[in-house]
């Protein structure tokens, strides 16, 4: 045989492992579902033992909890069944690919109000990918300003001067932060030129935020007409954020606009779409709709990226790695998409708020990765813009020809017959009677709008892929206040509840569109805001039912109880061990089911009853953009790990009459025991109410010990108080009839 006739083997640009436990945790389902049968066996006895019309209504509510619990324990099963571990090799690309050959990329970035999403920080994310290790002349990045503020534009208009020092900084010198605050936040070389391009930074961030704080550009800093006049557009006494014609602004052309070495830079575009008050309009989906038919009008890049405006690029070598899978180098034929997961910075050491969202952003993600691919969750996904136009055997033909995913653009950017189109179709116009939202580009029908696409591309056949490196490819921030971080979860359990009772719902559409173990993975989500029902009922029935010294539990040799402690500590130690297995600590999972149990009695629980509203009609809460100003003395009380109540908000009043109540229960349980000598009887009872008081410390905290401005409003506790007084006397009539 003649060897060096042979071809050479192509370099492997990434591996597939499927994780061991994935035997382990089918094992495991198997037993733990007899458990649970075993538990449905025990409430059903119970029920027609039942000698009372009170006993009877109080084992039937902790029987239909716990039908709620199996279920949705069902659902999380589908993440367990086949997890995967990818690794990625992007030092191999450039032996597969020459540079020059690189797809060109559109990068989306939307933000919506200057002054809970800081410019300055939105600067900040386009600058890390703008630097980007990747051909700048074949990257484009469009940011999409839905609050149509001068503040915005202003800030763009800084960082494309800047730009033009900063991305050759970043090459020449090797820089792994490419963000500019990351980078000047951590223990830089101090040299020359690394000093002048901080004083660069530093004039550039002192002009945005001052911009911001006055709420106005000051008229020193418009250095030219062509300034003026793209400013003046936001002055007219008819322009607002909700009523305003199309803004479209090139700011750097790669065609024309170099950098301080004389290389071509990235395409800069600032959009605002056209809003009028009369037209009602759909939020982050809409927006990034109009940047998916402006970017194809001026650029048409096969691959899109989509970014929050806060996560920035911390890798330069991301977009290598997405390239890695796409296109056509993934071991799935219709792989659309390449998600990276959400990981964030400034988390407290015990992420008290539960931010890292580690279950849904890397738990659940590589078993997803398992079957079909993981969900799209709204940020750092790089898609190819042919998904959005149809099934892959389904193409659907877009109403302008021009914004079809294989048009070329043969015009400059900046030409007046690019910019016509460009406006034309960003126009709040233009999506009527087409299929914009529905059968192409980001779909309508839920707040949810990231959940909601993913889902309804890959029931169209698309599969993803999810990669996840050693060093996170984005980083984003977190809420720091407790309000906004239930605020947040309320918004999306709404749009999520939109979405699992649609005509998509998860359960019957999705189940015959993906196959059971995927539709059982969206339902899971879909059906998140149920966790309320059972959580609700534990948290109260048991402890006001103690008060009263009524048992309603199995005593502590009977066999039954060793089936609630087997259920218990099964479900419990597997979270947390997947948790913790997933490069996180063990306090961060105690405060990430604190958070759970928080959720379910607060978020889940308001998010249901305006998701019941919205389907009846009746007037909501506009869609809430969750702030990300840091404030020193909120962020100090963070860092030191205090929760930040502060806000009179309805949400706490459930949460602060649990804690209330338990720790009532708790006190009061141990009297009954001492009294009667029978602490057999209450044991289950005694544990959840002790397990409700250790996870309401930072509450007692701040309704008895505290005296800053994050403490309980004092009109909470009192309300707090009250309904525990009131739902004690309820008790007290009820349980003893």
């Amino acid at each position: 045989m003649n060897t060096a006739a042979m071809p050479r083997p192509t370099p492997p640009l990434h591996s597939l492992r499927p994780l061991r436990r994935r035997h382990f945790n089918r094992l495991l389902a198997a037993v733990y579902a007899s458990a649970i049968l075993s538990l449905f066996y025990h409430h059903i006895l119970k029920l027609l033992h039942s000698t009372t019309l009170v006993s009877f209504f109080v084992s039937f509510l902790l029987f239909i909890s716990d039908v709620v619990l199996a279920y949705m324990w069902s659902t999380t099963q589908a993440f367990h069944m086949n997890p995967v571990h990818r690794q990625v090799f992007p030092e191999n690309l450039q032996k597969v690919l020459d540079r020059k050959d690189f797809p060109a990329m559109d990068i989306f970035i939307c933000t919506a109000d200057p002054f809970k999403e800081p410019p300055i920080n939105v600067v900040n994310t386009a600058l890390s990918v703008m630097a980007y290790d990747y051909p700048t002349e074949k990257l484009s990045v469009y940011v999409s300003d839905d609050g149509g503020s001068e503040l915005t534009m202003f800030a763009f208009m800084e960082a494309a001067k800047f730009g033009k020092q900063w991305v050759p900084f970043c090459r020449e010198n090797n820089i792994t932060d490419r963000c500019p605050n990351a980078f000047f936040t951590s223990n830089y070389a101090l040299n020359p030129n690394t000093m002048e391009i901080k004083m660069m930074y530093e004039r550039m961030k002192t002009k945005v935020e001052g911009a911001v704080e006055r709420g106005k550009v000051k008229e020193e800093y418009i250095c030219s007409e062509e300034e003026g006049q793209v400013v003046s557009q936001y002055r007219t006494k008819d322009f607002s954020p909700q009523n305003h014609p199309s803004v479209i602004q090139v700011l750097l052309n790669s065609k024309t606009d170099v950098d301080s070495t004389g290389v071509a830079m990235p395409n800069l575009i600032y959009v605002s779409r056209e809003k009028s008050n009369n037209i009602p309009h759909n939020f982050k989906a809409g927006a990034l709709n109009v940047l998916l038919r402006v970017s194809a009008s001026m650029t048409n890049s096969p691959i899109v990226l989509t970014l929050d405006c806060d996560m920035y690029s911390n890798d330069p070598l991301t977009a290598q790695k997405a390239l890695c899978y796409l296109p056509n180098r993934s071991n799935r034929p219709n792989c659309g998409y390449v998600q990276f997961p959400q990981r964030f910075y400034g988390l407290n050491n015990a992420d008290i708020y539960a931010s890292e969202y580690k279950r849904l952003f890397r738990i659940h993600s590589i078993g997803m990765d398992g079957l079909n691919g993981p969900s799209y969750v709204g940020t750092g996904c790089f898609f190819l813009r042919r998904v959005f136009f149809g099934a892959p055997s389904l193409y659907v033909e877009p109403e302008t020809p021009e914004l079809a995913p294989d048009h070329i653009v043969d015009k400059p950017i900046n030409s007046r017959e690019v910019l016509s189109l460009a406006h034309h179709v960003a126009g709040c116009n233009y999506e009527n009677r087409t299929n914009w939202g529905s059968k192409m580009g980001f779909r309508y029908g839920s707040l949810v709008e990231d959940y909601y696409t993913g889902y309804r591309l890959q029931s169209e056949g698309w599969q993803s892929i999810f990669c996840d490196p050693s060093r996170p490819a984005f980083l984003g921030s977190v809420p720091i206040s407790f309000n906004d971080a239930l605020n947040q979860n309320k918004r999306w359990y709404i749009g999520l509840l939109e979405m699992g009772f649609s005509r998509y719902s998860p359960s019957t559409f999705g189940i015959r569109a993906i196959g059971v173990l995927m539709g059982q993975c969206y339902a899971y989500y879909a059906f998140s805001a149920i966790w309320s029902f059972p959580i609700t009922i534990y948290a109260f029935l048991p402890s006001l039912a103690l008060l009263q010294g009524i048992p309603i539990f199995p005593k502590v040799y009977q066999p039954s109880f060793y089936l609630y402690a087997f259920l218990f500590l099964v479900a419990y130690g597997q979270d947390c061990v997947d948790f913790i297995s997933a490069q996180s600590t063990f306090q961060r999972w105690w405060s990430d089911q604190r958070m759970w149990v928080i959720r379910a009695l607060s978020p889940f629980v308001f998010g249901t009853i305006e998701f019941v509203m919205k389907r009846l009609g009746l007037p909501t809460h506009e869609f809430i953009v969750t702030s990300k100003v840091m404030d020193a003395e909120l962020s100090r009380r963070y860092d030191e790990g205090m929760f930040e109540f502060g806000v009179a908000s309805p949400m706490l009043v459930p949460l602060g009459t649990a804690a209330i109540l338990n720790l009532m229960a708790f006190l009061g349980g141990l009297v009954v025991i001492l009294k009667e000598r029978s602490f057999g009887g209450f044991f289950i009872q005694m544990f959840i109410a002790g397990f409700g008081v250790i996870n309401s410390l930072p509450f007692y905290e701040a309704m008895v010990l505290r005296r800053d401005s994050g403490r309980m409003p004092t009109k909470i506790t009192f309300t707090c108080a009250l309904l525990v007084g009131l739902l004690y006397g309820i008790a007290s009539f009820v349980l003893k009839i």
